[in-house]
């Protein structure tokens, strides 16, 4: 018998909940200090390419305020790099370098080598539960821009 719709709504919700605690989780016992917003907005410029401030700023749910001195930060550490927008050489557009590539490369992997030993025993069943779940929500949260300047 299918679940009532306030029960499948609340698992869709109870996925969400758990999966931002599993990175506070991560995040703190691999001991890193990086500010997740960091992380967010290198991953958005990874899937999204390059980016006004603005755009990364909405993308990311930060004030654009907060995503200048962010990106300024990101800047001095040689994660991104600013670069003239080719359609308006007025703006500028926030790009990934392949130092920031990499650090995200690295983070993903410190992440995968956090959750190994958590999810070592699960039987096959719940790994196929888990890739369903995952490719759901992936197929249902199909990336949008917030803003039309990229």
């Amino acid at each position: 018998m299918p679940l009532p719709e306030a029960a499948r709504i609340d698992a869709l919700q109870s996925l969400m909940i758990w999966s931002h605690r599993v990175g506070r989780v991560i995040a703190r016992e691999a001991g890193s200090t990086t500010p997740v917003a960091q992380w967010r907005a290198l991953a958005t410029l990874s899937e999204e390419g390059p980016m006004r401030i603005g755009s990364l700023a909405a993308e990311c749910r930060v004030t654009q305020p907060g995503m200048t001195r962010l990106v300024a930060s990101m800047v001095e550490f040689g994660l991104v790099a600013r670069v003239v927008d080719g359609d308006d050489p007025r703006a500028v557009l926030v790009s990934l370098t392949e130092a920031g590539r990499a650090a995200l490369a690295d983070w993903h992997r410190t992440i995968r080598d956090m959750l190994a030993p958590r999810f070592a025993d699960l039987a096959a069943e719940d790994w196929a539960a888990i890739e369903r779940a995952a490719a759901i929500v992936a197929e249902r949260t199909p990336s949008v821009l917030v803003g039309a300047a990229r």
